[in-house]
């Protein structure tokens, strides 16, 4: 299994794309409580953007990579966590895990003024320590996943890469109901060499 170099981030090093209702620090793990009706979306199928997703952000310049690790606990559906990695209100993409239609879902969007959706199924991550890796370098970001296994490559997406990018936890609850993550580690480091 490949290790990636990486530096754990302090949790108060980021700065939050919308401040989550409450937040708790237990030994080294930050609970975070999403707010009902919490989303990240622009316009594709549904015809609505949703602009409210939480996101504890820090500089993500080009060369490097963000790794977050978090427990897998979703219930209610479109429950979600994972990173965001964010430019502005129109150029951003949110990977992790997604409870949809009864299923885990691993996937990404990538949203470049419209979004797309990418998924496939993952129930045996359920409960489990999931870690996920973006990884920027020039005009691409390369997003990996894994639980107790080998990285899995999620993604291969295009940035903008004249674009100021900010990356780190993200998690939203955009159906009425509770929602809290417990994240595990934030960290920092190069980008990744190469895609396999």
């Amino acid at each position: 299994m490949k290790n990636y170099e990486t530096k754990t981030v302090a949790w108060d090093k980021g700065t939050w794309f919308t401040p989550p209702p409450k937040i708790a620090f237990i030994n080294n793990s930050m609970f975070v409580d999403a707010a009902p009706e919490s989303d990240l979306w622009r316009n594709t199928a549904y015809g609505f953007v949703h602009n409210s997703a939480h996101g504890l952000l820090i500089d993500f310049p080009d060369e490097s990579a963000v790794e977050v690790s978090f427990i897998l606990n979703l219930d209610g559906q479109f429950d979600q966590a994972g990173i965001l990695v964010r430019a502005d209100d129109e150029h951003w993409i949110k990977t992790g895990v997604e409870r949809a239609d009864g299923a885990l879902q691993i996937g990404a969007v990538v949203t470049a003024v419209n979004s797309d959706w990418s998924t496939w199924p993952q129930d045996e991550w359920d409960g489990k320590e999931v870690t996920f890796r973006t990884s920027r370098s020039g005009n691409a970001l390369t997003i990996r996943a894994k639980a107790d296994g080998d990285w899995q490559l999620v993604r291969v997406a295009p940035i903008d890469s004249n674009l100021a990018w900010k990356a780190g936890p993200h998690l939203a609850c955009p159906l009425q109901g509770t929602l809290q993550v417990e994240f595990t580690r934030f960290a920092f480091g190069p980008a990744d060499k190469a895609l396999h």
